[in-house]
């Protein structure tokens, strides 16, 4: 049995954005429970010079559809970057994982081999399709998912392993 690049993608992607709903659910309750201001984590940085977590989710969102609809060839849905809140932060989420929701496996044929082009800040950034994905979209998506957990365990979230991957990469739509 061969891999597709629609299960490499969305089927993983899904799961692990609905694994950080579950995590950031737990730190909203965390907030009321301990009388914390929501603002203390969703400002929180691991160090100075990285993003808060609010943008930690919203990069990782952007790079889960943004490299679902480039390896399906489709445009890439646009949304602002204006989350304050836990409930703002996972109705991203939820529009993420319902884009792609829309997508199918037949929308990836051939997406091992599609070119991708990436404009960076200060250079293009030229990809086939399967390199793309493994070498610069998962890091990318698994990456910011990580900080954002990182960012609420050491907020003293009461999270583990479990809840990173809640058994969800088993599990397809």
């Amino acid at each position: 049995m061969s891999l597709s690049m629609y299960t490499a993608t969305v089927v993983p992607y899904r799961a692990m954005l609905k694994n950080l709903s579950a995590v950031m659910a737990k730190a909203e309750a965390h907030c009321e429970a301990k009388k914390i201001d929501p603002t203390v984590f969703l400002t929180s940085r691991l160090y100075p010079d990285m993003l808060p977590f609010t943008a930690q989710v919203q990069i990782a969102t952007d790079n889960a559809k943004g490299a679902a609809a480039r390896l399906a060839g489709v445009e890439i849905p646009k949304f602002e970057d204006d989350e304050k809140s836990f409930p703002e932060l996972q109705a991203r989420l939820d529009k993420t994982i319902a884009f792609l929701d829309t997508l199918t496996e037949a929308q990836f044929e051939g997406a091992e081999d599609r070119d991708i082009v990436l404009q960076l800040r200060d250079r293009k950034q030229e990809f086939k399709g399967a390199t793309y994905l493994l070498q610069w979209a998962n890091p990318n998506v698994y990456f910011h998912i990580t900080t954002a957990y990182a960012l609420l365990r050491h907020g003293g979230v009461e999270i583990g392993k479990k809840d990173y991957l809640s058994g969800g990469m088993t599990q397809a739509k």
